[in-house]
C-alpha cells in the first residue's frame, strides 16, 4: 500500500511538472541566454553551470558566441590562439541536448571584424576582404570611440567575390559540430557598410547592401532547413524612434526591414530602456526575441511587455512574440566567477548576474 502511494505521488508530481512546463512554454516560448564559448580550462565548470543552473531555471535556448574561437578544420588559419577543440565543444553540445536546451552557435557575419585595436583573423588572413582598407589601426593602445575614422568595428565587404565561400564553410562546419538547426550571424552595430573606401560598395544603398548579406546567409542556411538569427538594431530607425546609433541605425540600414525574408529571427536588444520595438518586428511578420543585459528593472519590464504583447496579439501575430534572451557580454569565465561569488559582478554599466537571476526568477513565476 505504501509503495502504491509513493508511485501515485511520483506520477502526480511528474504530470504536474509537465503541465507547468507546457504552461510556461505557452506564456514565454523562448527562454534563452547568449554568452561566449568558455576558455579551454573552464569547459567543465561551464558544463556544470549548464546542468546545475541553466536547466533548473528552465532555460531552453543558448546562443553560444563562438565566432573565431573554434579550431576549424576547414580554415585552421582563422582559429583564435586559445580556440576550443571539437572534443570540448561536443561536451557542451551533449550537456545542452541532455538538458533540453536548444544550442545555436553564433559566428561573425559582416561586422565586428575587429575590437578596439585588434583586427580579427578573417581580415588579418584575408585583408582584401576589408570594407575600409585605408583605415590603419594604431600599433599600440586601443582605437577608442569616437575617432576621426568613425571606426567602431571593421566590416568585410559583402560584394567581394571570394568572401562567401569562406564564410559558408565556417558556418557549415560549426553548424555540423553543434548539431544545430539555427545559426546566429550577429550583424549588430555595423557602421562600416557601403563605404567610400570600398571599390565595390561605394555609392550603393546601405539598406540594400545589408539586406543582400542577410539574404545571402539566410538562403544558404535555408537550403538545409536551418534558421538564421540576427540582432535587430540595424533594422530600427534610430532617428525617428529617438533610440540613436547603438541599438538602432543612423546610417539608413533600417529600410532593410522590408527587404529581408520574414523567417529571419530577430534578437531585439535594448539595455537601458525597455523600448517596445518587439511590436515593430512582430507586426512586420518576424519572430522577435527581446534581449536585456545588465539592468534587472529593465529586464523585468521587457519580460512583462513581451507577455502582454503575446496575450493581446491577434492569432496571426501572437507567435511572432517569441520570448526573452539574457545577453552576457563579459567572458564566460568572468560571468561565472561573478555568478558563483568568486568576484563582484557589479560594474559601472550594470550587473548582468543580477539581471539574469532576476529575469529568470520572474519567468518562473509566470506559470503560477
Amino acid at each position: 500500500m505504501k509503495n502504491s502511494v509513493i508511485i501515485v505521488g511520483l506520477i502526480f508530481c511528474t504530470i504536474s511538472a509537465i503541465n507547468a512546463q507546457e504552461k510556461l512554454d505557452e506564456i514565454i516560448p523562448v527562454r534563452g541566454i547568449c554568452l561566449p564559448v568558455p576558455d579551454n580550462d573552464d569547459v567543465d565548470r561551464f558544463i556544470k553551470f549548464i546542468q546545475e543552473e541553466l536547466v533548473p531555471k528552465n532555460v531552453n535556448t543558448m546562443v553560444l558566441r563562438i565566432r573565431y574561437g573554434y579550431q576549424f578544420k576547414s580554415h585552421p588559419e582563422l582559429a583564435n590562439e586559445n580556440a576550443i577543440s571539437k572534443k570540448d565543444l561536443k561536451k557542451i553540445v551533449k550537456a545542452c541536448k541532455e538538458g533540453g536546451i536548444r544550442l545555436i552557435p553564433q559566428g561573425t557575419i559582416l561586422g565586428h571584424q575587429s575590437w578596439h585595436s585588434q583586427v580579427f583573423s578573417l581580415l588579418t588572413e584575408y585583408p582584401q576582404f576589408n570594407e575600409t582598407p585605408d583605415v590603419v589601426m594604431p600599433a599600440e593602445g586601443e582605437y577608442k570611440w569616437p575617432n576621426p575614422d568613425g571606426l567602431y568595428c571593421l566590416s568585410y565587404c559583402p560584394l567581394h567575390p571570394d568572401v562567401h565561400k569562406i564564410v559558408y564553410e565556417l558556418v557549415d562546419e560549426i553548424m555540423e559540430v553543434c548539431e544545430a538547426d539555427a545559426f546566429h550571424g550577429g550583424m549588430d552595430e555595423i557602421f562600416y557598410i557601403g563605404h567610400d573606401q570600398c571599390p565595390r560598395c561605394r555609392g550603393r544603398d546601405k539598406a540594400e547592401l545589408f539586406a543582400y548579406e542577410v539574404t545571402k546567409i539566410r538562403d544558404h542556411l535555408a537550403k538545409d532547413g536551418k534558421e538564421f538569427w540576427i540582432w535587430g538594431d540595424r533594422l530600427i530607425d534610430g532617428k525617428t524612434t529617438g533610440i540613436g546609433e547603438w541599438s538602432a541605425s543612423m546610417n539608413n540600414t533600417h529600410r532593410a526591414i522590408d527587404m529581408i525574408p520574414k523567417d529571419v529571427v530577430i534578437n531585439d536588444w535594448h539595455y537601458r530602456r525597455a523600448n517596445p520595438t518587439a511590436a515593430l518586428f512582430a507586426l512586420k511578420g518576424f519572430k522577435v526575441i527581446t534581449c536585456p543585459w545588465g539592468m534587472a528593472d529593465v529586464a523585468t519590464t521587457q519580460l512583462h511587455m513581451m507577455v502582454n504583447f503575446r496575450e493581446n496579439a491577434t492569432p496571426e501575430t501572437k507567435e511572432n512574440f517569441a520570448g526573452m534572451m539574457q545577453t552576457i557580454w563579459s567572458g564566460t569565465t568572468t560571468f561565472m566567477d561573478g555568478y558563483y561569488g568568486v568576484t563582484d559582478p557589479e560594474t559601472e554599466r550594470g550587473n548582468q548576474v543580477k539581471c539574469f537571476n532576476t529575469l529568470f526568477e520572474e519567468i518562473n513565476k509566470l506559470d503560477d
